[in-house]
């Protein structure tokens, strides 16, 4: 499977993959720099994740589809958070397709997962260290599997649907394009 979430902070990236291992094998699509912060970086080094640089988006878009569907053929789910980057607003229009593309690809269904984990604020110096308000609560709900076959776009708004629908449910912030109403 391809789990697909929005991404609100560091916290979904440590807890995910235990929920996920629950299932079978997992990896992740992350940001090149992880693997080079203090201690998580060889953590992250080490686990092999698929690592992406964000400086030049086609090439990233290349080694996802394939390093993603190599890790699937062999009997293993990823997890991806196709926006640009964490943010306590899910902005509808920077979600990519990127997840739906590589389920497509591979032939394995999308699961969608909405996430608030806002209670973990960007640090100053370091984004990943930032103050903890412990008043908030966690939330993350896992979708019904959901099967890809031609129809990548329709599944990429049911995903975009679930995690807005549960976000605002827990009081969290979406940003609509003004094509997608109110």
């Amino acid at each position: 499977m391809v789990y697909i979430g929005n991404h609100m902070s560091l916290v979904e990236t440590l807890l995910l993959p235990g929920i996920a291992l629950a299932f079978g094998d997992v990896n992740f699509v992350i940001k090149e720099e992880l693997r080079h912060y203090p201690v998580f970086g060889s953590i992250f080094r080490t686990l092999g994740l698929i690592a992406v640089s964000r400086k030049n988006p086609r090439e990233d878009f290349k080694m996802v589809l394939r390093e993603g569907h190599k890790f699937i053929s062999n009997g293993g789910s990823l997890i991806i958070f196709p926006q640009a980057t964490r943010s306590v607003e899910f902005d509808v229009q920077a979600f990519n397709t990127l997840g739906v593309k590589l389920a497509s690809r591979a032939g394995v269904p999308v699961v969608p997962v909405a996430i608030k984990t806002d209670f973990h604020g960007n640090g100053k110096w370091i984004k990943d260290m930032g103050p903890i308000n412990p008043q908030k609560t966690l939330y993350f709900k896992f979708g019904n599997p959901l099967p890809v076959s031609g129809k990548s776009r329709e599944i990429h708004q049911q995903v975009v649907e679930f995690i807005t629908k549960n976000l605002l449910a827990w009081g969290g912030k979406v940003k609509k394009n003004s094509a997608s109403g109110p």
